[in-house]
């Protein structure tokens, strides 16, 4: 299967956005080339500003876009630009709906030998609690350029999620992608699988692997995490019963936090998550960070038949 890093999709989406929209720009937080922003700087250099170390600055600069009509897109490491300006983010951009958009880069385990300095867990947690903020978490590359083009036209803040490292192709080019949509990949009646992010092949692979030992799943990609797809989760749940929710995030706060107080709210059904257990990441390939903490095909399919024999029917 074709691979390929979702952070490529970003800047496809961006530079899509640009051309359509002349109001659209671009701010660095001294990543441009690792995110790519180079590519956005070469096509539209009076558009692009590179802040520089000052990811605070630099959401404090784009509320100020915002209020002068332009449509900023914002573009740092998760754990910096959600987490180091979070303050700005919350009072400068969210309690006046300004049209930020921002870029969570390298999000999740995809940072690897960065470390766990580097490895956003808890950013979907921080983002998804603040009113008026819509949360973004494509599965691919060609559905985070999908997500990049969705968020110019959202109205209000948007944070979009992606990693560095390359992920299976899941999506057509032409995808498209809406605030409090989610798609359903495949269909079964035994166990459902949520996931958002580099999550989502590793449970079709699992839904894969159940098969053929007899339990048929479904495979939903909630990739808007905020607002949920709300209905589509209940009538999935209540068909199938039992739940895996899979994130590269902590456990709690993340989508698994998302589902599980859905389902708290609207149907009871048990939910077994396959998440960072409130621990840090560490160094290594993302493909030994994920294999080390169980994030894999074979932990999606391991949570589900646990699952399926603790709730048998």
């Amino acid at each position: 299967m074709k691979t390929r890093a979702t952070r490529e999709g970003w800047i496809d989406g961006l530079m899509a956005a640009a051309g359509r929209d002349p109001r659209v720009v671009l701010m660095d937080a001294d990543v441009s080339r690792s995110i790519g922003g180079e590519r956005f700087a070469d096509r539209f250099p009076t558009r692009h500003f590179n802040v520089g170390v000052s990811e605070q600055e630099m959401l404090a600069e784009a509320a100020g876009l915002a209020l002068a009509g332009f449509v900023p897109f914002v573009q740092s490491y998760a754990v910096f630009c959600a987490g180091r300006a979070w303050e700005q983010i919350r009072t400068g951009i969210c309690h006046m709906n300004l049209g930020v958009k921002i870029g969570g880069a390298h999000a999740g385990l995809s940072a690897g030998p960065d470390g766990a300095t580097h490895q956003a867990l808890e950013d979907v947690a921080i983002m998804r609690v603040l009113p008026n903020m819509k949360v973004l978490v494509p599965a691919d590359a060609n559905q985070t350029r999908a997500a990049a083009l969705a968020a110019a036209s959202i109205e209000g803040p948007v944070y979009v999620r992606f990693g560095r490292n390359p992920v299976p192709v899941i999506y057509p080019e032409d995808c498209s992608v809406v605030a409090g949509g989610a798609d359903v990949l495949r269909e079964g009646g035994d166990v459902l699988l949520i996931a958002a992010g580099a999550m989502v092949a590793a449970c079709l692979e699992a839904a894969t692997a159940l098969e053929a030992g007899g339990v048929s799943a479904t495979v939903i990609n909630a990739y808007s995490i905020k607002t949920l797809a709300e209905d589509l989760v209940i009538e999935a749940a209540g068909r199938c019963g039992r739940v895996v929710v899979a994130m590269d995030h902590q456990e709690a706060g993340g989508l698994f936090g998302a589902v599980a107080e859905l389902l708290a709210r609207r149907c009871s059904v048990p939910v077994e998550p396959v998440c960072v257990a409130d621990r840090f990441g560490e160094s290594g390939s993302p493909g030994e960070i994920f294999a080390v903490l169980g994030l894999t095909a074979e932990g999606v399919a391991a949570a589900a038949r646990r699952v399926l024999e603790r709730h048998a029917r």
